[in-house]
This record gives structure tokens, sequence and C-alpha cells, in this order.
């Protein structure tokens, strides 16, 4: 497996103001985390609580023949407020690894896809990713009682935009103890191939697979590469951005799939 790293940001002359106030608020929220485990549990995207409309508050016994129950909190309330966590949970994470993991992944991929969408609309579109992500994992189990968090379906997004607007770009990633320059499709290519390996895996698998929502890093992968399509499509030129030039002149980022 490629563990990306950083990759080619030559050509970004201004910063890209949204990746970071993403990353300031994730890390926000984690830290207000560590300080009220409650708000965790009260928060995060339980399935059974946004097809029902209903805010669990108690503890629920796990589905199985061991022993323990699922942590249940008091959140935003009943209808229509309990869908807020839909958008709270997008910018909370289960500890250090899960935030470091997707936050390099936003840090990396993000600016790119920032700059070439604009400001305002990267906001959407990475919001948008999220919640369609959300809603395909609600979609694999209407009734789960296991809250959801994180940003994975959100930055799965980004990674799909950043494969169909950069699939030549050059990532650094680590592949065998050693630091390789491959092109962007190889990288995002072996990442979604392994989500959807994964994701199948565990639709037959007789335990948890580690809490991880393979169906919202699909969902959300989807819909990065169709919103990155129909945004590149918009109008008779593509949108001009500090990133233009380089994606002119250099024929590795040139695009794989037509006019950009």
């Amino acid at each position: 497996m490629l563990f990306p790293l950083s990759d080619d940001d030559r050509q970004l002359s201004r910063p890209a103001l949204v990746t970071w106030l993403l990353l300031a608020l994730n890390v926000a929220f984690f830290l207000y985390q560590l300080s009220s485990p409650d708000f965790t549990y009260g928060w995060s995207t339980v399935p059974q609580e946004i097809t029902s409309g209903v805010d669990l508050a108690n503890d629920v016994p796990l589905d199985t023949a061991a022993p323990g129950q699922i942590p249940q909190r008091p959140g935003p309330g009943p209808a229509p407020f309990v869908y807020l966590t839909l958008l709270t949970a997008m910018f909370m994470h289960g500890g250090l690894a899960h935030i470091g993991g997707n936050l390099l992944y936003l840090w990396i991929f993000g600016d790119n896809v920032e700059h070439r969408f604009g400001h305002s609309t990267f906001l959407g579109f990475y919001l948008i990713s999220g919640l369609v992500a959300s809603f395909a994992q609600i979609a694999l189990d209407p009734d789960g009682l296991v809250p959801s968090l994180g940003a994975s379906g959100a930055i799965s997004g980004v990674l799909g935009a950043y494969l169909v607007l950069f699939p030549r770009n050059r990532v650094n990633a680590v592949f065998f103890f050693q630091v390789v320059s491959v092109p962007a499709f190889l990288v995002l290519g072996l990442w979604i191939v392994f989500q959807f390996v994964s994701g199948w895996g565990s639709l037959f698998a007789t335990e948890q697979t580690g809490g991880v929502a393979y169906g919202a890093h699909i969902g959300g992968f989807v819909a990065g590469v169709v919103g990155a399509f129909l945004l590149k499509g918009r109008g008779a030129r593509e949108h001009r951005s500090v990133l233009s030039h380089a994606m002119e002149a250099d024929p590795r980022n040139r695009s794989l799939w037509g006019r950009r």
C-alpha cells in the first residue's frame, strides 16, 4: 500500500483558506471531545436516530451474545434537530490516529482542489460529500446503533475530486520503507480499490471491522468524482485558478479524462 506524504504544490501561490479552516475546526472539535466524552456520543451520527428522527439518550445492549452496551447520550434533540449530527459528526474523531490520518489526507489533497473550485464552492463540495458519505453508510444499516463520526467521508470526496482534476500530479509516498514519487491516479486508485475490497469483505464478516465506515468512504469518493466532473464541465471554459498555468505547462499534470 502507498502511504502519501505530500504532493507537488510548487505552483500554489496563496494559502487554501478553507482547507486551513477545516483543519482547525477538526482539531478544535477533537480537543473539545477530549474534555467532554458525552459530547462525542451525543453528537455523533447514529443511523437509527436519523431514520427514526428520535434522539437516543440511554445506553442500549449489544446485539450479540457478548455482554456490554453501546453508549448513547443526549444530543441536539428530536427531529429536525437530531439531523444536525450529520454535520457535527464530520468534525469529530475517535482518537489521535483517526484524526491524524484524516487531516494528513486533507492537508495533502485539499489545497489543490480548493484552488481549482474556489473557496466557497470547495466548502459546499466538502460538506455535500460528507453528507452523501453519511447517507451511504446509513443505507447499509438503517437501524444501526453504533455512533459514526469522522471527516473520512468528506475527505474521500476531496480524494475523488483530486483523482479527476489532477490524475498525473506527482505524489510522494512511502512504499516498503522507501519514499517514491508516483502519479496521483496510482495512489488514489489503490486507495479506493482497498476501500471496495475491505467494504465488500465487511459485509460478510462475523465480527465488527474495527469501526471503519467503508460505506462512507466509498459514498464520499463517488460523490467527489461525480461532483468534480460536473463542476469541471461548467461553462464553455474551465474556471481559471492559480494552478491553470502549471496544468497547461507540465504534461505530467494533463487530465486523463478529456477537456480540463
